[in-house]
């Protein structure tokens, strides 16, 4: 594996990342969390169909695609408990996911643009790219933990409703796809585990997570005289000479 260049378990786990996070903000946002099926016995009359997202309320009649009742003002009552942790689980995921996209393209462009030689001056850095890449993997496996667990949530809590009111509930897409877009984020984090797993071994201490100033690092410095090895700074006095 091409631990010392970008490699394509990396790339692979960006792109990842960047599918999951745009499946994340469809689901915030699409207004098919939560079905109420309204069937009336009137055949004058059409079966009404309410979506329950997020954010919006949606009412249609069976076979129109036009909203007879769209509340944009839903999101400020919602009353069903798993749709008011998803309003708070599902940004925060975003949030914490985009972090993770960061840091890995810190590592990827760290990895990219170093130099062959390690400089001493970056010695005193806590995190190199090895170090971007595990924290971006923790932090990909923490978004889809926050994401996963009200997504799952809300499918039980059908039961519920309906155990308390009538058999009308029903959970739609959105739901399916946050579990996806979750179960990406596991995988994104995944490929950067088996990455940093694989390239751990390298004796370099660059390509270890936390380093401070290694013993092989004095073979990059510039040489000391043999009296400065005996002090951290040298000092030279001239001295004058006065002829007579």
């Amino acid at each position: 594996m091409g631990c010392r260049d970008v490699h394509a378990a990396t790339v692979l786990s960006f792109l990842c990342g960047i599918a999951s996070v745009a499946g994340l903000f469809a689901g915030t946002l699409l207004p098919n969390w939560r079905k109420l099926r309204l069937i009336t016995f009137n055949r004058n009359e059409k079966n009404l169909t309410i979506y329950t997202g997020l954010w919006v309320k949606c009412a249609r009649y069976d076979g129109s695609s036009d909203c007879l009742m769209y509340d944009h003002t839903w999101y400020l009552s919602v009353d069903q408990l798993d749709l008011r942790v998803l309003q708070f689980a599902l940004p925060l995921s975003i949030l914490i996911a985009m972090g993770a996209l960061l840091l890995c393209l810190i590592g990827m462009c760290n990895t990219a643009f170093k130099s062959s030689v390690p400089n001493i001056k970056l010695a005193k850095c806590l995190v190199n790219s090895a170090g971007c890449h595990l924290v971006a993997g923790l932090l990909f496996f923490l978004a889809g933990t926050v994401s996963l667990s009200p997504s799952i949530w809300a499918i039980f809590y059908n039961t519920h409703l309906n155990k308390k009111f009538e058999p009308v509930f029903t959970f739609d897409y959105a739901v399916f796809v946050t579990i996806a877009s979750s179960g990406g984020l596991f995988m994104t984090a995944l490929l950067l585990f088996i990455w940093y797993c694989a390239c751990k071994s390298l004796s370099s201490p660059f390509w270890q997570p936390l380093y401070s100033h290694p013993p092989s690092m004095h073979t990059y410095s510039q040489p000391y005289s043999s009296r400065s090895r005996l002090s951290a700074i040298e000092i030279d006095i001239p001295v004058v000479s006065h002829s007579t």
